[in-house]
């Protein structure tokens, strides 16, 4: 089954991405499932992490004032509507649903909201990327805060609908650094944490779901399973095989070799999402050799990118070769500064890091095998850094281990990673001046502060192609292409809705 991400509403800068599974049968059909994931994320706690592992597993537990509906439109979520903004795009009035509880039992209030978010400006990569633009956030009696901007500031919402980096709403009483008691309004609850192991949630049974039909992240979440537990299976073929099983019902990631084996296997659904995202090659522009930005575009003139993609791949139903942020039939695709990509000409890279100085150090390079595509891209990668002269030193381990790592500048030059092209731009990772890789320039700043600031839509589609012109330039991050996700579910599975983040609320099971 293959889900195209690239049906388009006119005028709006996301696809239509969700498709449902048969509706399910009455609600309430229970049971306990089992989901393989990629592996033990580094934390519960959505503020302090940008991994997707982490965000797909906790969405099921905390929830933010707002969400994405499956057309990709801000919708809200514990907050009761769509905030009135006022004074020229400075000032966000936010009513507060009423009656939404705690996995404690207790009621959910501003003063709850205002705490987390303070927390969440402070702490959280992306709450750190909003914090410059917020001058503060205060309660309006028990049901409605205010948030006041020190200008106009477009993406905000966006970013409290983000499920990454994400701004969820915690007990004011229970918030902590780091956070030690994982209490959400979300459809399940954390029963138990055993690393490496399993992580196990069961429907909470006060939850307050919304009224409006389901769409996408949006609308009603009806906690139909009893429990949920997320196994970590770093093996990819073991994911596989455990679908294939039946021990699991659904796993995330997969390789896409293993399509013709899940094609025809009985009783489980491959599952295509086209486009899903990107994988990119993110540059330390902080510490290191490659903080030096002649050194960067030697490596953006070293590298092939039809060799990664193929060999991440394999077959090319699975990726596209384009140096674009954003694939075609997306409003935010540009061709600006994309003349850097795809040089793979080694003598231009060594005339390149003969101007920087290269002093022979080698090329730190951090991977993991949990994504073997990430391992893959690396493996060719390393490959065409030594034809252009450069030395390398590519260290493989775990993806909770990497994501810790990465925080230190001080440890490496190059990570390999991915991410879902997301609906607005400036939840890409690296526009976040915080996101390991430091990307931080006076023309970013420019660039990103004029295209942000806009209110209009359909201006801010005419400043984007500055922004990635810069973003090819200041080289933060090589974009190797865009690639379709294949993960697999259990042909049992009712009313599964495919999206980059899997969830299974609204999801029960046949038989």
């Amino acid at each position: 089954m293959i889900i195209d991400r690239r049906s388009f509403l006119a005028g709006t800068a996301m696809g239509v991405l969700a498709l449902n599974f048969p509706a399910r049968a009455a609600a309430g059909s229970g049971g306990i499932i089992d989901v393989a994931m990629i592996g033990e994320p580094p934390t519960l706690d959505p503020m302090m992490s940008t991994a997707d592992l982490v965000g797909t597993i906790t969405q099921h537990i905390f929830e933010t004032l707002f969400t994405f509906d499956g057309e990709w439109k801000t919708v809200p979520m514990l907050a009761a509507e769509m905030p009135a903004i006022s004074d020229g795009g400075k000032a966000y009035d936010v009513k507060l649903r009423e009656g939404v509880k705690f996995h404690d039992g207790s009621p959910m209030t501003s003063a709850d909201v205002v705490a987390s978010l303070q927390r969440w400006l402070a702490v959280a990569g992306r709450g750190k990327q909003a914090a410059a633009y917020v001058s503060g956030v205060e309660a309006n009696g028990d049901n409605a805060i205010k948030i006041t901007m020190k200008e106009p500031w477009a993406p905000l919402l966006a970013l409290l609908a983000f499920n990454n980096s994400a701004a969820v709403v915690l007990p004011k009483g229970k918030l902590a650094e780091p956070l030690t008691e994982f209490v959400g309004t979300g459809p399940y609850k954390l029963v138990e944490h055993k690393p490496d192991q399993y992580i196990q949630l069961a429907r909470f049974e006060d939850y307050a779901a919304r009224e409006e039909a389901a769409s996408g992240y949006g609308g009603k979440r009806e906690p139909i399973f009893d429990e949920i537990r997320f196994v970590p299976v770093p093996d990819p073929n073991t994911r596989v095989a455990g679908v294939v099983s039946g021990q699991y019902v659904f796993a995330d990631l997969l390789p896409t070799e293993a399509y013709g084996q899940l094609d025809g296997a009985s009783g489980v659904k491959p599952l295509i999402l086209e486009p899903f995202g990107n994988p990119s090659i993110v540059m330390n522009m902080k510490a290191g050799i490659l903080s030096n930005k002649k050194m960067r575009h030697a490596v953006q003139a070293a590298l092939d990118p039809n060799d990664m993609m193929l060999a991440a791949f394999g077959d090319e139903k699975f990726f596209k070769v384009d140096g674009a942020l954003y694939p075609e039939n997306y409003v935010w695709h540009t061709e600006g500064g994309v003349e850097r990509y795809g040089a793979a000409d080694a003598e231009k890279a060594a005339a390149l890091m003969k101007e920087a100085g290269y002093d022979g150090s080698p090329i730190r390079i951090l991977t993991s095998r949990q994504y073997e595509f990430h391992y893959k891209i690396a493996q060719v990668m390393v490959a065409y850094l030594q034809a252009a002269g450069f030395k390398t030193d590519m260290q493989v381990s775990d993806w909770a281990t990497l994501t810790t790592r990465r925080q230190d500048p001080s440890l490496w030059d190059i990570f390999i990673t991915h991410g879902p092209f997301v609906p607005e731009p400036a939840l890409i990772g690296s526009m976040s001046d915080s996101y390991p890789g430091w990307w931080v320039s006076d023309e970013k700043q420019k660039a990103v502060s004029a295209f942000n600031a806009e209110p209009d839509p359909d201006k801010r589609v005419a400043l984007f192609p500055e922004v990635q012109r810069v973003f090819y330039d200041d080289a933060p991050l090589y974009k190797v292409g865009n690639f379709n996700a294949l993960s697999a579910a259990s042909a049992s599975l009712e009313n599964l809705t495919v999206v980059p983040w899997p969830f299974f609320w609204n999801t029960s099971r046949k038989g």
